[in-house]
């Protein structure tokens, strides 16, 4: 089970850090992933990160965003910095029950409930 907190308002410009908790399994051997899905839109990927904290991100937030990993509490990070308002989503955290990561949401095994993200102008 994933839940994922951390999300709220904030101004253009402005920064956030969501995390993601595991429980009910050790997830320390799977790849994390963070996609969002806006209002009338796809869900899209966001930031990925592997078992050995290779990290990946969609070319939209790369530079702002960084995914992290502490496997030793069972958690992941999404440091949102310079946030803008098309970042306005709701923020899915993912695990995927291999070492590799991925961009697909079809690849990833579990998924956390979501958490809101409002950027105002």
């Amino acid at each position: 089970q994933l839940q994922a907190s951390g999300g709220g308002l904030v101004q253009a410009g402005g920064s956030l850090r969501l995390s993601c908790a595991a429980s009910g399994r050790t997830f320390r051997t799977y790849a994390m992933g963070w996609f969002r899905q806006a209002p009338g839109k796809e869900r899209e990927f966001v930031a990925a990160v592997n078992w050995s904290a290779a990290t990946y991100y969609a070319d939209s937030v790369k530079g702002r965003f960084t995914i992290s990993r502490d496997n030793a509490k069972n958690m992941v990070f999404l440091q949102m910095n310079s946030l803008k308002p098309e970042d306005t989503a709701v923020y899915y955290c993912a695990a995927r029950d291999s070492i590799a990561a991925s961009r697909y949401e079809h690849e990833y095994d579990y998924w956390g409930q979501g958490t809101q993200v409002t950027v105002s102008s």
